[in-house]
């Protein structure tokens, strides 16, 4: 596929690359480009797990397009269906979405990063919320990071625009896994095929819990989940993936998922 996005398609496996040098920053074109994309993923039931990545070696994604901004492009522009980069604010998003970053991990690229669910890193990625030096603000990382790390390191990050290399992200909790950079895209397959093969019914049901937590007490979720409120859950706990997961079990077999 041409242009600033490619897709590679595989089984129930969706890796998506952010191609547009010389250093994959999204303009508004290009944001509404990867709603699209993500919207169709969240929508194909034989789509079970996506990866997002970027072209070359040097960056990841630097976020918002500043050139594209001098040139017309409004800061509270029409992103698309998904708000910037395609899934931040893309509702119901129940699948799992592995980030492999592969170098400059900044700005809204770094808020793109936080929206997945895994994040993988190269040896030489490093990460930067350096907004505070072009007199704006990172909006989806003040309200995410400081959820994700301890309060103050998210707030260094976002007051002063230090960057953090990768030993230093992976203390704090936001990368999961160092890869060396030829590995890293195998590992990030490696997972999204583990991941492709579980129960896709129950990953949604985490995914939309998970989400309504961050805004709720402790009880009053457990209280929706136990009453049947959240439709993920709902529809799990009246499923044959329901009774698949206990028979095989008791069986001693794999259990055979069918998203249904």
């Amino acid at each position: 596929m041409t242009g600033p996005i490619r897709q590679r398609r595989e089984g129930g496996i969706l890796e998506v690359t952010i191609d547009r040098p010389k250093a994959n920053a999204i303009d508004l074109a290009t944001s509404r480009i990867m709603g699209k994309i993500f919207a169709d993923f969240r929508d194909d039931d034989s789509l079970r797990v996506a990866i997002i990545t970027g072209a070359g070696e040097k960056f990841f994604c630097p976020g918002w397009d500043l050139k594209a901004a001098a040139a017309g492009d409004a800061v509270d522009g029409d992103y698309g269906i998904g708000g910037f980069g395609g899934m931040q604010e893309l509702r119901d998003l129940n699948k799992p979405i592995i980030a492999a970053i592969n170098g400059i991990c900044c700005g809204g690229g770094f808020e793109i990063a936080l929206s997945t669910d895994l994040i993988l890193a190269a040896e030489h990625a490093t990460f930067a919320l350096p907004e505070i030096r072009s007199g704006t603000v990172a909006d989806a990382a003040s309200i995410k990071l400081p959820k994700r790390i301890p309060y103050h390191i998210a707030m260094d990050m976002l007051l002063t625009g230090r960057w953090l290399d990768v030993q230093e992200a992976h203390r704090w909790g936001f990368v999961n896994e160092i890869l060396p950079a030829d590995k890293l895209l195998d590992r990030a397959w490696e997972l999204a095929r583990l991941l492709e093969s579980g129960p896709p019914l129950v990953y949604a049901a985490i995914k939309e819990v998970v989400r309504a937590a961050e805004g709720d007490t402790f009880q009053g979720t457990m209280n929706r989940i136990t009453k049947r409120q959240f439709r993920t859950v709902d529809v799990l706990y009246s499923s044959e993936d329901q009774l698949e997961g206990a028979r095989a079990f008791a069986e001693k077999r794999d259990p055979v998922w069918k998203g249904r």
